[in-house]
């Protein structure tokens, strides 16, 4: 191969790739922002059936007016989808009678006509100012709508990564950063605006499909440009950028509480993304493997210009044509999805890492469900949720320099799936214990989930790495859409949701214990160069290039710490 050899040459962590991570890092902060949007433009108010109309040109005050108009449920609380068919005056005439007893008005509200919100709703807005619940009144018989909403987005994010893709992979990865990002942008601000739900919906889709396209096309950009040596260190520090935006979710949730600002201020940046990704440069990688040397040399000299190595960028003419020789007679043709299956060490691979990215999503999501459970305020919880990530990611940052890519993989997912397990065995009473379980294993799948986007990376070879990308990011999809179908298994028993959640990440890690192991390896460019990887057959590595892999453990050790 000997690509790494090159960027070497140009300055392999110099100027150009320290501000080129750096910017591309930046969006990733808001990923967090509009994947978890839904937990506050979406959140439920407790709410009451209004007044009748005769009743609100009255004088009453309104606790005298909620009294004569909605019944008491088995808790004491006000019916939320019902009230009186007429007002019962004759309760303000028994003092204290609405919470005197938890029974009273609900026996007596079985002796008159109900009906349903009529007049519609009161909110009590306490957390957010307005919610697209009490916009558009998803209470009651509508409720469902409000799953729906985060269904369709989730549908965005999988189409996007089958789309965007297979098209970076053949028009390269910086134009579809480009449109992903102005799609993003016009998706979200369009969704602020939105005057009825099923606008909203579509251009939460629509936000949903450039999420995936920014966050491929991110990803590899950042991994093409930078050599074997950090590439563990790059990594994780990218996906504290997303734990780090949890916790700008909530900050920025808890001073922006209406819904419609709120979908506005994780929008608007992605316009500046936009300008600034006019600067980036389009992989050399992709550029050479697409038959295009003239404009990857162009590239890499100007990255040399950037770095201060002019002299040895202009060297590069011929080295790259001898380097990538073989890679370029092997890139012949078109490259799709089916790639990914047509030989036995790739269609091996491909089916682990599916099986990984697939069970992480939907035990994270799964397990995310039950967090809701905490009963604290909702901020806290955002806040709760990011802090868990950060130890997680520390962890699995030395585990993966220490032991490799596929013992912290497997580590991560079977130690999450029994902590899932265990929580079946805790009683339901002892909140504590089963919130630090909780705790524990959203944390080792957060852990997963850094770990499988630098290992798929590494594991899939440059022609095809956004196929690739884009179809275990798809697998993770339908992992997160399928995990709230689940939940429902528990009405008929309640700890098959448990078990399935805990069983999925302890299934995938054994099978990731199938995939080859990538530390201190060069990135693959062809597919010929991973079946070589999997019949034990080396590739050409320069010298150069052996001693710098060499010496990844210590290198990233110190950078971590």
């Amino acid at each position: 191969m000997g690509f790494g050899e090159l960027l070497e040459q140009v300055g392999s962590t110099g100027r150009f790739q320290i501000l080129h991570t750096t910017l591309l890092c930046i969006p990733v902060l808001l990923f967090a922002s509009h994947n978890l949007l839904q937990n506050f433009v979406a959140l439920v108010p407790p709410h009451f059936c209004n007044a009748h109309t005769n009743l609100s040109q009255s004088q009453m005050s309104a606790e005298e007016a909620l009294q004569v108009t909605v019944p008491l449920d088995q808790t004491g609380k006000p019916e939320r989808c019902l009230r009186y068919a007429a007002p019962q005056w004759h309760l303000l005439t028994k003092n204290g009678s609405s919470s005197s007893g938890k029974e009273g008005d609900t026996n007596a509200g079985l002796d008159v006509d109900l009906q349903g919100c009529s007049d519609g709703w009161t909110y009590n807005m306490t957390h957010m100012e307005s919610t697209i619940i009490s916009d558009w009144n998803l209470v009651c018989d509508q409720r469902s709508l409000k799953q729906m909403g985060q269904t369709v987005y989730m549908g965005g994010v999988l189409l996007g990564a089958v789309v965007f893709g297979g098209l970076s992979d053949r028009y390269g990865r910086r134009i579809l950063l480009l449109i992903s990002n102005l799609l993003m942008a016009v998706s979200g601000t369009c969704a602020a605006f939105s005057t009825t739900f099923p606008l909203f919906c579509l251009f939460r889709f629509g936000c949903g499909m450039a999420l995936s396209g920014v966050g491929l096309n991110t990803f590899s950009l950042i991994v093409e440009w930078i050599p074997t040596n950090v590439r563990t260190t790059v990594g994780t520090t990218t996906g504290y950028c997303y734990t780090v935006g949890q916790l700008m979710l909530a900050l920025i949730a808890y001073f922006i509480r209406d819904w419609r600002w709120l979908t506005l201020a994780v929008s608007l940046p992605f316009f500046v993304f936009f300008l600034i990704a006019w600067w980036f440069h389009e992989s050399s990688r992709w550029l050479v493997m697409s038959n295009n040397p003239e404009q990857a040399i162009k590239n890499l000299k100007s990255v040399a210009k950037f770095n201060g190595r002019k002299e040895e960028g202009e060297k590069i003419d011929m080295r790259l044509q001898e380097t990538m020789k073989k890679e370029m007679s092997c890139s012949q043709g078109t490259h799709s999805v089916l790639d990914l299956f047509r030989t036995p060490t790739m269609r091996r691979m491909t089916i682990c890492l599916s099986a990984v990215w697939l069970s992480t999503s939907f035990a994270y999501y799964g397990l995310a469900m039950d967090l809701q459970k905490f009963g604290v305020d909702i901020y806290l919880i955002q806040v709760i949720f990011g802090v868990a990530d950060i130890p997680a990611k520390v962890v699995v940052v030395v585990s993966m320099s220490y032991f490799g890519r596929r013992t912290s993989q497997c580590g991560a997912l079977i130690i999450a799936g029994i902590t899932v397990l265990i929580n079946l065995l805790i009683p339901y009473d002892k909140q504590t214990a089963r919130t630090c379980m909780a705790v524990l294993g959203k944390g080792c799948l957060a852990a997963s989930f850094n770990c499988c986007y630098l290992y798929s990376g590494e594991l899939f070879p440059t022609i095809i790495r956004q196929n690739g990308m884009g179809w275990v990011s798809m697998m993770a999809r339908v992992g997160a859409m399928v995990a709230p179908m689940v939940l429902l298994t528990a009405d008929y028993l309640p700890w098959l949701p448990g078990l399935i959640y805990g069983g999925a990440p302890i299934l995938s890690g054994i099978a990731a214990i199938f995939l080859p192991e990538t530390l201190g390896s060069p990135l693959p460019d062809t597919i010929q160069d991973v079946e070589d990887r999997g019949t034990g057959r080396s590739s050409k590595v320069s010298r150069k290039e052996e001693i710098i892999l060499q010496d990844t453990q210590a290198d990233l050790l110190k950078q971590t710490a």
